[in-house]
């Protein structure tokens, strides 16, 4: 005989609603995200392409969108915008080191030109700084102006990438919430069809 009780039924993971069970890891995992994200300062580096790959894996390995019924359920499109939005967070903080070194990828011409002028202006006012090594430690003076102009076009590239990101993430949200979607009504209707 079937256990009617709440202990002998298993709910599914993320069935959402009120009195569904909570899914804190997928809170934590977007906490994770958001503080990868404010805590970025210069330069994007690969460890944020990890840190997000990483987010992405536990969100596809332990958390599961309710099941689909037809119509907007109020407890499937709470979770479905939550799982879209996390995963389009976690796949900008991915990106976030390619956009700012690819321009393929990040295609800013005018941007790019404008972070390459503020790093000859750094190299200029290091040298206008420096100005008693240049009979002296010549040497000393380009390795100083080659990084000062280096860290001026890796923030600024920097700066620009981390506004441009919620444009991505939110691109991205946007795909995998209508993938995710169409690809849970396909299989409810299938489930449907077998039964």
């Amino acid at each position: 005989m079937d256990d009617p009780s709440p202990q002998g039924g298993g709910k599914d993971v993320g069935t959402g609603g009120r009195s569904a069970p909570s899914q804190p890891g997928v809170i934590g995992i977007a906490l994770a995200a958001m503080l990868t994200a404010a805590l970025a300062e210069g330069s994007w580096q690969w460890f944020a392409t990890y840190i997000g790959v990483t987010l992405l894996a536990l969100i596809f390995c332990f958390y599961r969108l309710p099941a689909w019924r037809p119509g907007l359920h109020a407890a499937y499109v709470a979770n479905l915008t939550a799982y879209s939005l996390v995963v389009g967070l976690c796949v900008a903080i991915t990106l976030a080191p390619m956009l700012q070194r690819w321009a393929w990828l990040f295609p800013m011409p005018g941007t790019r030109s404008e972070c390459r002028e503020l790093g000859k202006y750094e190299s200029l006012r290091t040298e206008a700084s420096l100005a008693n090594l240049a009979g002296h430690g010549r040497a000393a003076l380009a390795q100083a102006q080659y990084l000062q102009s280096h860290t001026a076009v890796a923030d600024c590239l920097s700066a620009t990438t981390t506004l441009w990101l919620p444009v991505y993430g939110l691109g991205a949200a946007v795909l995998v919430g209508l993938g995710a979607w169409f690809f849970d009504r396909a299989r409810a209707r299938s489930d449907a069809g077998r039964a």
